[in-house]
């Protein structure tokens, strides 16, 4: 890491937007690989573009060494040039069919399709990382067809043969709708739940991430022990601060479940 220092088994650390390391179990995850600089722009399709306010607390060198990358979909604040340019292409990339049939394209014969609901198994040293596709949708409407398909992950660590240790929910890029309540009635044990925000419009009125009201309602339906929102605060398209997280969450009397974690920051799970 940036200081020489190897943050400890069973973390997350927080990178920027939806990226964060994840260590459980003798892994180490990737999620949603955004490494553009300040000022730089994610090109967010139909001429559509966005400035990023924020540097990421890493860069792609100072990665390490990873099992896999866990990827929501293939929008450019999630998987931009930088991260391209960098990433082992031989790396395993679990994420959509669309994302994976594109990353193939690209070079990235890791790549692996999941559907909602479909699950694969990483495998090592007697340890076991199973990953879910759980339900996502990235617009409102018949409009989230125009939008890149999304997916949630259920990440389950554990020995190999045996019931997993620890579960941690990413949410992706999802708004709240009915069909996340089906994730609470198939997996009522989740440990750690990380929630992208944000409410990112697209031109100023299309809204594709949850605000913070929609975030509160997606931490009354998913039974995650503890929460850590991430994706709130750096792209100019990102207009629901956390703030509005934290009110509604508070209001909602839910406050003992959410953890801040800042850029560069490590929280033990």
């Amino acid at each position: 890491m940036a200081d020489g220092v190897t943050p400890p088994d069973g973390s997350v650390t927080f990178v920027g937007n939806a990226t964060v390391i994840i260590r459980y179990g003798g892994f180490t995850l990737l999620t949603d690989p955004n490494f553009l600089h300040k000022g730089q722009h994610a090109y967010l399709g139909y001429g559509l573009r966005s400035r990023r306010l924020k540097e990421p607390a890493l860069s792609v060198e100072q990665l390490p060494d990873l099992d896999a990358v866990v990827l929501s979909h293939l929008h450019d604040d999630h998987w931009d040039r930088v991260a391209e340019r960098g990433l082992d292409r031989a790396l395993p990339v679990l994420t959509t069919e669309a994302a994976a049939r594109a990353l193939d394209k690209r070079g990235f014969r890791g790549a692996r399709a999941l559907r909602t609901w479909q699950h694969t198994e990483i495998t090592k040293d007697g340890r076991r990382l199973r990953l879910t596709a759980m339900p996502g949708r990235h617009g409102p409407g018949p409009l989230r067809h125009l939008l890149p398909p999304v997916m949630g992950s259920l990440l389950e660590f554990g020995p190999r043969d045996a019931e997993p240790e620890f579960r941690l929910y990413i949410s992706g890029d999802t708004l709240m709708y009915e069909g996340l309540a089906e994730v609470a009635r198939r997996h009522p044990e989740i440990d750690t739940g990380i929630v992208h925000l944000g409410g990112t419009r697209l031109l100023g009125v299309l809204t594709v991430t949850m605000d913070g009201r929609q975030g509160a309602r997606w931490m009354e339906t998913i039974p995650c022990r503890s929460v850590l929102p991430v994706h709130y605060d750096d792209y100019t398209v990102q207009k629901s601060p956390l703030s509005a997280f934290r009110t509604e969450v508070e209001r909602r009397g839910m406050s003992a479940r959410l953890r801040h974690i800042d850029r560069g920051q490590t929280l033990t799970l």
